[in-house]
């Protein structure tokens, strides 16, 4: 794989302590939601991150493939669900879906673009096989 771009983010205290990237754009302190037995939403958790840099991820993928198509998308709008849970065998994992609302175009030509974006974003590339993933048209 040839890298495009490469940061770094440092965490200290686990989930209930800081993280912050190596530029200091994202600073921020860390705390285990209520359902895992922390404060609640005061903070933020690696969980919250990861949907949103998801959500993020894949909108973009999203108008990248529809302007491969010659398609121009307006209003798209992606919200990640990720889910943390205890494993069968142990430990914990992650579920994650993703629900896309893609405006002005067919049903079936949007759902055409999401399936070639789940090949293109690099976050659905990332999770392919090791955590569970529903891709819902709105």
């Amino acid at each position: 794989m040839q890298i495009l771009y490469k940061t770094q983010a440092t965490a200290t205290g686990g989930r209930q302590g800081q993280v912050r990237t190596e530029d200091g754009v994202l600073d921020m302190r860390l705390a285990l939601p209520r359902e895992l037995g922390g404060p609640g939403h005061a903070h933020s958790n690696p969980e919250q991150l990861f949907a949103a840099g998801f959500a993020a991820c894949f909108d973009n993928a999203l108008t990248h493939v529809a302007s491969q198509r010659k398609l121009r998308l307006q209003g798209t709008v992606v919200t990640a669900h990720i889910g943390l849970g205890s494993l069968e065998q142990g430990g914990f994992g992650l579920s994650a879906r993703l629900d896309i609302h893609i405006p002005g175009v067919s049903s079936s030509v949007a759902q055409e673009l999401i399936e070639a974006t789940e090949k293109v974003c690099p976050y659905t590339n990332a999770i392919r096989g090791n955590v569970p993933l529903e891709l819902v048209l709105i």
